[in-house]
């Protein structure tokens, strides 16, 4: 039981990333008080620091992820609660009731400069109750030490991550359609929406220190491994794409191939004047003399949004066929399953029903 009071309380923290830690830690801090004493003209045996950057050097290299351990909230965090701090000190002569004061408007500056850092309460509290050292330095304080100390300090922790292949500063990769289209990757379209994640966090009405981007991250990761435990079926509508690129039949060869090739797109299904679909065409098509696309299209293979998704592995497994068009009792088109669609999702499930696979229409 003793033993797990050394378990570290950090999702995914290791050994290595521990030891990074500290390595980054030693030369970061080390590195920052002789640059800045070099640069105030004190020599290279004088460090130039303030306490807070010890804390900032905890985030920096022990949570790089963290929002609070980005750039703008180290060096700007720092720097405006140092000049709160500094501020107020001027204005405010009970060092008891300044210093609560001095905190409090620290976390009010960085919250509406989006740059909180738990480091800027210190620097703010430092101001108020360094001492002549801190009055010496007036409103050049702020600047130098603080934010000459910082800039540094985040100057060297972008070398050290750079060198150990650590993303940082950490940016959120968005992940688009390749095809032009307002629809999300087809990874995305099963399961929670980002609106849920926005309603969850309401709901908790609590403040987490992990970004945005990055929980919806986590909770998709976290419910791809629940569905591959549970063995959910899907069905059509929880992976079709909803905004999809279609024709009229009386549409010409060239404006048809356009948008296969605009989109990047194999299949492109056909509409009659009253958008009904009639059937599709993609390039195998189009290599044939026509006018129009009705003259050349080819039969739709269909299905409804209730259909199971894995269903349409005969289909999209034929040779010939690249996507199946989902459509309603009246043929209206109501989204698209491509190879790539099924795929996705059969990376994050396993079927579980063993009824044979059968065709559809």
């Amino acid at each position: 039981m003793g033993f797990r009071l050394f378990v570290p309380i950090l999702a995914g923290a290791t050994l290595r990333e521990r030891l990074l830690a500290c390595i980054g830690a030693t030369i970061g801090i080390a590195l920052t008080g002789v640059i800045s004493g070099l640069a105030m003209g004190g020599g290279p045996h004088v460090a130039l620091l303030v306490a807070p950057m010890g804390a900032s050097a905890v985030l920096l290299f022990a949570v790089p992820s963290s929002p609070l351990a980005q750039p703008w909230s180290i060096i700007g965090g720092n720097s405006i609660s140092a000049l709160v701090g500094v501020t107020v000190a001027l204005f405010v002569h009970d060092p008891v009731i300044a210093s609560g004061l001095a905190v409090a408007l620290a976390i009010a500056a960085m919250s509406f400069t989006r740059s909180l850092h738990p480091p800027g309460g210190a620097a703010a509290l430092t101001a108020v109750l360094g001492g002549p050292a801190v009055l010496s330095f007036g409103f050049l304080f702020p600047l130098v030490p603080v934010a000459l100390n910082s800039t540094i300090l985040v100057a060297l922790g972008l070398v050290f991550h750079r060198l150990s292949r650590r993303c940082y500063p950490h940016v959120h990769a968005l992940a688009a359609s390749s095809h032009g289209t307002g629809d999300p990757p087809p990874a995305k379209r099963v399961g929670f929406r980002p609106e849920d994640v926005d309603a969850a966090l309401a709901a908790l009405d609590e403040t987490f220190d992990i970004g945005r981007d990055d929980l919806e991250r986590l909770l998709r990761q976290v419910e791809l491994q629940a569905m591959v435990r549970s063995h959910r079926p899907l069905l059509c509508r929880d992976i079709m794409s909803r905004d999809v690129i279609s024709v009229p039949e009386n549409a010409t060869a060239d404006e048809a191939r356009k948008q296969l090739l605009d989109h990047n797109i194999r299949t492109l299904p056909v509409v009659d004047a009253e958008a009904k679909l009639v059937g599709a065409v993609g390039l195998r098509e189009l290599t044939q003399t026509t006018e129009t696309v009705k003259g050349v299209m080819s039969k739709a293979g269909t299905a409804s949004p209730e259909t199971p998704a894995m269903s349409l592995l005969p289909v999209l497994t034929d040779g010939r066929s690249h996507a199946v068009v989902i459509v309603d009792a009246e043929r209206r088109i109501l989204g698209l399953v491509t190879q790539t669609d099924l795929l996705a999702a059969a990376a994050r499930v396993q079927v579980a029903d063993k009824t044979p696979l059968k065709a559809v229409a």
